[in-house]
This record gives structure tokens, C-alpha cells and sequence, in this order.
């Protein structure tokens, strides 16, 4: 691998990041030195295969082929744990297929070994949408955190390289290396899909399906359009910003994050991150530990690029996670803070018409993570898993020279401003994301996506317990009106938080036709939540006595995204005197769900990362 251009001058920290960050520094004090305490405890000073015994190896050997075997029972090189969550079942993963043989071949030409550690469940968000088993879906990040941390509790590894790209997949892969903090860690991507049909036209045509004006065949032929081939969907929601998060924080090859799976770059992007992460080892010299890497700054910039490029809500549950098993404590006013500074940079579905591809071409993260720091809104001052300077080392962009990887500097202007834009002329001088407050608890507002006209609704509210009464009531022609839909026990205790997309082209259909349309509810949407006005993860939930059962159909709900204010007019008498309902609905049973009922009992509010993990 080699590097060229120009570097990026550090320039002083703007001061709501630096207050922001303090604050979190603070909090977590404590939090944060047991966490660098057990780390130290865990640290070997030698390759791990050295410490295990002769029983241990031979166990952990017997499968290798003839020269790995050779080298793992000398046990004096570096030996890398994979941790993969492949499947056929995401096009993002698929690819993955393919990568252990190549890691393990590459791993050899670099003087070391490689071995599967363990395999991580996957689950398709978007096959389940709608579906009893996206109520599993946010306790899949749990699961996967867990089996991560089985798969290298054997103790024989180095380092990590993770393979995972989607929604709940990355955030647990996270937390799980996180809890073996002391070895270094590398995330592999494997690209998006080419282009299909666009995201417009294919929300379009969702609407028009809703609306009773395409056919079932249309529909799916829009989304097969859509929805093609190998790679990661093309919008940005959870996954693509997964990936976004992970090049601020410093954990990917820069720039790797949106090449093709076909592109011979991708190829030999995996050669060098292998290489990197040996690099990286006790044994490499230039030990740097995943547990030092994310640290409070590595956070807040995670975030600062969630809110610069218009990121999915969805990360101000899983962020909150991933910081806790780094021993750090952010809250989402800390989000809403550094989102009053930081400026949005990208136009990407859902907070515009192009998609990744797009934003890849125009400039893609790095450019982004370079704007950023000429004007001191990220921190540069961090550890990476590149390069020797900072976060600086991150604005850099691979080409393939000469059969290598080699990272060039970007052009001055972004290629496209339609899509991706330079600090001093952004599309908002304010971040994607803001926090809601009244009388109905607190909320998330993904503030980018959504038009500003639309950005005050004050409308009497239409009470749901599920996502299939709201669609119901629109087929029956009950909501051609201003109303606001309010979608209660959607929370993680009532059942699992499931994402809540399968009605938004009946939202969208609606405030196409001209109705004032806002949502208010305990749970969360999809990544590509877009352009409905929508108050999510409204906490406390209603399962725990959440004022937002409080609320009767026709009551009159403020949703103010100016103001920061979400709440309800009712008279105070009338309001005390109310109780909240008795779920109605049992998502108990049926789809793996019985085994998640203890999950349901000890999860955390959204606010404390819905975790089971830490609670």
C-alpha cells in the first residue's frame, strides 16, 4: 500500500464538539478506566497461541492445512480470527462467500495465519419488514455481539478482522470486539450493488401500489428493479451508514466502503487489510488495539458523520450500545448538540434522489471526513487502523496502481454538489438529526429527510396498537385527513421495537395528496425513513407507563422540528386523569419469538441503546 497527497492541517476544535466531548469524557470516567483496566488485564505481550496448551492447540489445529498447521503449532506468528456474517439470504454478505480462502491465503504470503473464529447470525431487515420476525430484529444485534464474543473466546487469535456490512450486523460485530478490546480489529466491507431502478421511482411506484394504482406484479418488478444483485442496497439507511461510522471512526481501509464487489480494487482492498491488521499485532510493532482505537472522540465522530450525511435513526440506539461496551456513556442530547453545528453535507435517498453510488462518485465518505476537519468539526487528534496521521490519514481514496492499493488525495470540489457538498456551502447549516421534548416523553426527528414546510404539524391524532390497523383504516378510507399518526407499544419491551416501514407509503401517499401527516411512536422506522415528519423512539415506551398511552384519538399533537417540542394539548385535568391501555396484541409466540421473552423483560430504554447486554 502506498499514500500520496496532500495532508490535512489541524486546525483548532470547534467549541460545541469540544464542550460535547468533554462532557462525555467525564460522565464516563470511571466507566472508561475499568474498561481500559480489563483490557490491560487481557493483554498478552505474545501471540495467544503460545499460552494455550498442547490439548488446546491440537483442538484448535487438527483442520488446518499442512503449512498453517506447521505455523500454528510453532505458535510464534500472528494468527487472525475472522468473524463472518455471511449468508446468502443479504446480497451485502453474499460476497463474503469468498473471503476466508482469500484472507487465509494472504495471511500466509504476510508471514502469519487466519481462521474462521466463529460465523454471526444475519437477518434481512428488509425481508422482514412488516413481518412477525422483525420483532427479533433489534435483539439480533444483542445476538450477534454475543456470538462474536463466543466465536473468539478460544483465546488463539491476534487479531480480528469482521465481515459484516448491514443493519444490526455491524453494531454487534462492534460490541462484540469491543469486549476483546486488546486485539486489534479491522472491518472488511464488500460494497454496494450497481445502480438500478432509482429510489425515486421505486418509492413512487410504492405509493401508487398503496394508492390501489399498480398491481402486485408492478410492484414487485419495481423492487427486483431495485434490488438486483450482490451487494448492499443503494439508499442510504442503517447499513450505508454503518459504513459511513466506520470510515470516522477510523476502522476501515479508507475509502473502502463503497467499491463494487466486482471491482478488482475490493479484491485487493481485503489483501491489505489483512495486511494492515498484522501490522497492527504485538508482533507488527505498531500495536493499536480496538479498545484504545474507539475511544470518546472516535464516538463523537461516529456521530458527527451520522448527522453531516443525513444518517439512519436508527444509530442513535445502536451508537449509544456501541459506546457503552467501550466503557462510554452518550445520550442523545448529545446528539442534538453537535447537530446544531454540524452541517449537512450529502443528499442522499432518503434525504435526496441519488444513492450511494452516487455519493461515492461525487466524493464518498472520506471527502466528506475531510470537509469535516478543515473547519475543526471532527476530531483529528484519534487513533486509526491506518496511517500515522490521525484522522487525517481517512481522507485519502484508493485506485489501483500497478496491481496494489495505493491512496490518492481527493479533488478540491466535490464532484457533484447535487449530491455531496464542500463545508463552506452545505445543503443545512444544521446536522440530519434532532431531539424532541414535552409533555409525551422524548423523541428522535430525522429532520433531513423531511421537507421544511412539513416540519410543524399540529393535528388530532389517530390512535394504533399495530402497523396493520394504520394500513386497515387507510384502505377503509378513514385517514384522508390532517391527522397524526400516533403507534403505540412499538417499543423494545412490548415487542422488540420491529421497524415500522410497512406503512410508510400509506404516510407518504397521504402527505402526497396534501394532508398535514406527522408519526409519534415508541418505535423506530427503517433506515430510509424519509419524508413524513416522524417522532421515533418516543421514550419511556408505553409497555413502561409511557405518557404517549395517555393519548386518545382526536387530541391535538404538536410536532414542532424547529422548536425541539413534541407534545400533546390537553387540558392538565383531563390528562392526569387518564391510565394507559392493556396491550392487546401478544408477540409472544410464533417466529423464534418465544425465545426472546427474557429480552423483552431487561432491555434498556432507546436512550440507553436498547441493549440486553448492559443493563
Amino acid at each position: 500500500m502506498t499514500t500520496s497527497g496532500q495532508q490535512t492541517q489541524q486546525v483548532a476544535i470547534n467549541t460545541v464538539v469540544d464542550a460535547v466531548t468533554q462532557r462525555i469524557t467525564e460522565r464516563s470516567k470511571t466507566l472508561r478506566a475499568e474498561y481500559l483496566a480489563r483490557l490491560e488485564q487481557l493483554r498478552n505481550r505474545g501471540p495467544r497461541r503460545a499460552s494455550l496448551s498442547c490439548a488446546n492447540q491440537a483442538h484448535a489445529n487438527a483442520a488446518a492445512d499442512s503449512k498453517s498447521k506447521i505455523w500454528l503449532n510453532q505458535a510464534q506468528k500472528p494468527n487472525i480470527g475472522i468473524v463472518t456474517a455471511y449468508n446468502d439470504m443479504l446480497s451485502a454478505h453474499q460476497p463474503y462467500a469468498t473471503y476466508p480462502d482469500q484472507i487465509k491465503e494472504a495471511a500466509l504470503r504476510f508471514n502469519a495465519t487466519a481462521q474462521v473464529a466463529g460465523g454471526v447470525p444475519a437477518m434481512c431487515d428488509g425481508v422482514t419488514q412488516g413481518r412477525p420476525g422483525m420483532e427479533l430484529s433489534l435483539f439480533s444485534r444483542d445476538v450477534i455481539a454475543q456470538a462474536t464474543a463466543i466465536a473468539l473466546s478460544h483465546d488463539a487469535f491476534d487479531a480480528t478482522l469482521c465481515l459484516g456490512i448491514c443493519d444490526k450486523i455491524v453494531p454487534g460485530l462492534l460490541i462484540g470486539a469491543l469486549a476483546f478490546g486488546h486485539l486489534p480489529t479491522v472491518f472488511i466491507p464488500a460494497g454496494p450493488m450497481g445502480s438500478g431502478l432509482s429510489n425515486k421511482e421505486k418509492a413512487a411506484v410504492r405509493e401508487r401500489y398503496a394508492q390501489g394504482k399498480a398491481t402486485k406484479e408492478e410492484l414487485l418488478a419495481a423492487e427486483s428493479a431495485a434490488y438486483h444483485s450482490a451487494g448492499t442496497c443503494t439508499f442510504y439507511g442503517t447499513a450505508n451508514s454503518n459504513q459511513m461510522l466506520l470510515e470516522a471512526m477510523g476502522l476501515h481501509l479508507p475509502g473502502s466502503a463503497f467499491v463494487h464487489p466486482s471491482d478488482p480494487l475490493r479484491h485487493a482492498l481485503t489483501d491489505a487489510a489483512v495486511e494492515q491488521v498484522l501490522k497492527l499485532t504485538e508482533a507488527g510493532g505498531d500495536y493499536r488495539p480496538i479498545g484504545h482505537v474507539v475511544n470518546e472522540k472516535t464516538i463523537v465522530n461516529a456521530v458527527i458523520a451520522l448527522l453531516a450525511t443525513g444518517g439512519s435513526t436508527n444509530h442513535t440506539i445502536h451508537w449509544i450500545a456501541v459506546a457503552r461496551a467501550a466503557g462510554i456513556l452518550i445520550d442523545w442530547q448529545d446528539f442534538d448538540e453537535l447537530s446544531s453545528v454540524i452541517p449537512l453535507l450529502t443528499r442522499v435517498y432518503p434525504n435526496g434522489t441519488a444513492d450511494v453510488n452516487a455519493f461515492e462518485d461525487a466524493g464518498g465518505p472520506t471527502f466528506v471526513i475531510r470537509e469535516l476537519l478543515s473547519q475543526g468539526l471532527m476530531h483529528a487528534d484519534v487513533m486509526t487502523i491506518f496511517g500515522d496521521q490521525g484522522l487525517a490519514s481517512h481522507t485519502t481514496r484508493p485506485e489501483l496502481k500497478d496491481g496494489k492499493v495505493a491512496f490518492v488525495a481527493h479533488p478540491e470540489k466535490s464532484s457533484d454538489p447535487a449530491v455531496v457538498r464542500n463545508v463552506d456551502e452545505p445543503f443545512a447549516a444544521t446536522g440530519g438529526l434532532r431531539l424532541l421534548q414535552g409533555n409525551l416523553g422524548r423523541a428522535i426527528v430525522k429532520a433531513s429527510a423531511v421537507p421544511e414546510d412539513a416540519w410543524i404539524v399540529r393535528a388530532p391524532a389517530k390512535v394504533f396498537e399495530s402497523q396493520d390497523a394504520l394500513v386497515n383504516a387507510y384502505k377503509a378510507g378513514q385517514l384522508n385527513q390532517d391527522f397524526v399518526a400516533v403507534v403505540i407499544f412499538q417499543g423494545p419491551q412490548a415487542n422488540g421495537m420491529p421497524e415500522l416501514h410497512h406503512f410508510t407509503p400509506v404516510l407518504g401517499s397521504l402527505m402526497s395528496a396534501g394532508y398535514k401527516v406527522a408519526l409519534v411512536t415508541d418505535g423506530r422506522m427503517s433506515g430510509a425513513s424519509g419524508k413524513v415528519p416522524a417522532a421515533l423512539h418516543v421514550s419511556p415506551e408505553v409497555a413502561q407507563g409511557g405518557p404517549l398511552g395517555k393519548v386518545r384519538d382526536g387530541d391535538m399533537i404538536e410536532l414542532n422540528v424547529h422548536t425541539g417540542e413534541l407534545r400533546v394539548l390537553v387540558d392538565d385535568a383531563v390528562w392526569a386523569s387518564r391510565t394507559n391501555p392493556s396491550i392487546s396484541i401478544d408477540s409472544s409466540y410464533g417466529y423464534g419469538r418465544d425465545l426472546f421473552v427474557a429480552q423483552r423483560r431487561v432491555v434498556t430504554s432507546p436512550e440507553q441503546g436498547a441493549s440486553t447486554l448492559f443493563i
